[in-house]
C-alpha cells in the first residue's frame, strides 16, 4: 500500500484545484459564449424581421402610389376621350341640322355617321365610369342623355318631314342647348379634378 506524505498530498490538492478552476473557467466561457450567441441570434433575427417589414412597407407604399398614378392617368385619358366623342357628335349634328331644316333631309351615310358618333359617345361614357370619380360619372351620363335626346329630336324631324315645324325645331334647339350646358358643367368639374393633386378616389 502506497501512502502519500503530507507534502505530496498538498501538491496534489493544489494541482487538482488548479485543474478544477481551469475546467470551471472554460465551462463558464463556453456557457457565456453560447448565451451571447443566442442573444446575438435573437437580436439578428429581430433586426432582420424589422428590416424586412420596413422594406415590405416601402414596397407596398411605392406600389400603391404607382397604382394611383396609373389610375389618375387612365382617368384623364377617359375624360379626354369623352370630350372628343362629344365634339365629334356635336359637329355631325351642326352639319346635318341645316340640311334637314332646308327639307333635303340626310342620306344613309350621314345617318350612319350620326348613329356611330352617338354610340361612340355612349361607349366613352361607360369607359369613364370605370375610373370615376362618381361625381364625374354622373356628369358624363348627363352629357350622353342630353345628346341622345337631341339626336332623337333631329331624327324625328327628318323622318316625319317636319322641316317647317317651328315647334319641333324649338325642341331640337333646346335639346342642343341642354347638351352644351351638360358639356360645360362636365368640362369645368373635370378640369378641377385634373388640376387637383388630391383627386377624389371614388
Amino acid at each position: 500500500m502506497v501512502t502519500l506524505s503530507p507534502s505530496e498530498d498538498g501538491v496534489m490538492s493544489d494541482a487538482t484545484g488548479t485543474v478544477i478552476s481551469g475546467v470551471i473557467a472554460f465551462a463558464a466561457a463556453v456557457i457565456g459564449a453560447v448565451i451571447a450567441g443566442r442573444y446575438a441570434k435573437h437580436g439578428a433575427e429581430a433586426g432582420g424581421r424589422k428590416a424586412v417589414e420596413a422594406a415590405l412597407t416601402q414596397v407596398h407604399g411605392q406600389a400603391a402610389a404607382e397604382h394611383w398614378q396609373w389610375v389618375r392617368s387612365q382617368r384623364h385619358q377617359s375624360f379626354a376621350a369623352l370630350l372628343a366623342a362629344y365634339a365629334a357628335l356635336d359637329e355631325v349634328l351642326a352639319r346635318i341640322a341645316p340640311e334637314v331644316r332646308n327639307g333635303s333631309g340626310f342620306d344613309d351615310v350621314a345617318g350612319r355617321e350620326l348613329r356611330e358618333r352617338t354610340l361612340e359617345l355612349q361607349a366613352k361614357t361607360s369607359q369613364l365610369a370605370l375610373w370615376g370619380p362618381s361625381e364625374v360619372n354622373a356628369l358624363a351620363y348627363a352629357i350622353t342623355g342630353k345628346s341622345v335626346l337631341a339626336v332623337h329630336a333631329l331624327l324625328h324631324i327628318e323622318s316625319a318631314d317636319l322641316s317647317n315645324a317651328g315647334a319641333e325645331w324649338g325642341g331640337f334647339g333646346q335639346a342642343r342647348d341642354d347638351m352644351a350646358q351638360a358639356h360645360a358643367t362636365f368640362l369645368q368639374r373635370a378640369g378641377e379634378i385634373i388640376r387637383d393633386p388630391r383627386q377624389p378616389i371614388s
